[in-house]
């Protein structure tokens, strides 16, 4: 963490953004600067499953049947998430909520806390450019290091510069086909949830097309000053 950091109340963040826009790298170098907590949906249920709370074992019974769960359960989790010590510093959500609906729920489930959403992040994308960004995407199958066939290739091709394997893979779903349904997707979704956010006063917007660090300064301007 780069030096001491001590907010006016512990804030609560959203970062919003299509898949690729960099929403886990950023909420990971905002744990690091600011000691904020990344709460992203997929690891809150993980780890209430794996820990056998109501609302994990809740969770297990519907995922066990191929159903998707439900947003009660999802606040349920999120709740007792946010009453843990490790988030008194602040929190920074990664991917809830993903419709005006939870965004209300979210809002209801923080003011009984005397909480509330403190700075809603879009990192706005070029869709063309970020068909090429994930499309173009492979990694290492020994050791994960990440490729892509414009931005880094390896030194010597076909070989990893890390570990020296010579087997690459690419995610099945990494297609500018399916890249461009999924960017699709998230604008139908997630537009009327960042309007909510304009008329609320709390949206802000960064270009997340640039440099990962250019990107992360002007978040953390933002995370700066909305908790000063």
């Amino acid at each position: 963490m780069e030096g001491a950091y001590s907010p006016a109340r512990a804030p609560v963040l959203i970062l919003l953004g299509p898949p690729g826009a960099g929403k886990g790298t950023q909420a990971r170098m905002l744990e690091e600067r600011f000691g904020l907590v990344q709460l992203s949906t997929g690891d809150m249920l993980r780890a209430a499953v794996a820990a056998g709370s109501k609302a994990g074992t809740e969770a297990k019974a519907v995922m066990e049947a191929g159903g998707l769960v439900s947003d009660r359960i999802v606040l349920d989790i999120l709740a007792d998430r946010l009453s843990q010590p490790d988030c008194a510093k602040g929190v920074v959500l990664d991917g809830f909520p993903r419709t005006t609906g939870q965004a209300k729920a979210l809002d209801a489930l923080l003011a009984e806390a005397g909480q509330q959403v403190d700075t809603a992040i879009a990192l706005e994308v070029d869709d063309v450019k970020m068909v090429t960004r994930i499309a173009g995407r492979y990694t290492c199958a020994g050791c994960g290091e990440g490729y892509h066939d414009s931005f880094k290739v390896p030194k010597v091709e076909g070989t990893c510069d890390h570990c020296g394997g010579r087997e690459m893979k690419r995610r099945a779903d990494d297609n500018a086909k399916t890249v461009m349904s999924r960017l699709d997707a998230y604008h139908a979704q997630t537009a009327p949830l960042i309007e909510y956010y304009a008329e609320k006063g709390t949206l802000k917007r960064v270009d997340a097309m640039g440099p990962i660090e250019e990107i992360s300064g002007q978040i953390a301007r933002l995370v700066a000053a909305a908790t000063a």
